[in-house]
């Protein structure tokens, strides 16, 4: 008997090695097997699959992807001030993998949870920055690390001011975040990326999104 496939792992999940078998939108790719790897919170799976190549021919081949279900990002803005808000927090993967200290400049994110991704980027919002914002617009969505991360991220960007600050955020302490509030001019924000000081994609994305198409992009009049 395995967790997560035949009996409960320790979020409840059976059935783990059926994600993904009954595709059917591509008729160039057929599941042969999946085999769960692990589930201790997230999911590793190994995919056995036959690969149609665009001269005809079909190649057997295996791939492993990691479960972490989508999450969603925000990007806390005040257009009056032109300043963003912004958090900073460990993160043992970047500091691992040569970050000086791991410690990241991102913007509020966190996992669907179950919730809608505004709903989440609205959650994420109050519980890391203590702003409780209105109706998000949504920006786009992407899949970060294809490759071998299933996740897709949903992008949304909000006003804030101080009138939204309801508490003063960190994340939550339970779940062992420690997470610090910046807010910074725009420009200083961008000239963090050419620089390096911010170097978390989603934020990038989000911040050359402002400077483009979002609150901070430059009208005819200014151009």
């Amino acid at each position: 008997m395995t967790a997560g496939v035949d009996t409960p792992d320790r979020r409840g999940r059976t059935g783990l090695d059926r994600h993904g078998r009954d595709l059917t939108g591509n008729p160039g790719v057929r599941i042969e097997q999946v085999e769960v790897l692990s589930c201790d919170w997230y999911v590793l799976r190994k995919t056995t699959f036959e690969y149609r190549h665009r001269d005809g021919h079909w190649s057997r081949q295996q791939r492993e992807t990691y479960d972490r279900g989508d999450g969603a990002t925000v990007l806390l803005y005040d257009a009056g001030r032109r300043t963003v808000l912004l958090t900073r927090q460990f993160r043992l993967p970047a500091y691992v993998n040569g970050h000086p200290d791991g410690m990241l400049v991102e913007t509020a994110a966190g996992l669907l949870d179950g919730d809608s991704p505004e709903e989440a980027v609205r959650r994420e919002a109050a519980e890391e920055t203590g702003h409780t914002v209105g109706t998000p617009e949504r920006v786009f969505a992407a899949w970060m690390s294809p490759g071998s991360v299933t996740e897709r991220l949903h992008f949304f960007a909000a006003p804030c001011s101080r009138a939204t600050a309801t508490d003063a955020g960190g994340g939550i302490a339970a779940e062992g975040e420690d997470i610090t509030v910046l807010e910074l001019p725009f420009e200083e924000a961008l000239a963090m990326i050419r620089s390096g000081a911010i170097a978390d994609a989603k934020t990038i994305m989000l911040l050359q999104w402002a400077a483009l198409d979002g609150p901070f992009r430059r009208r005819p009049a200014e151009a």
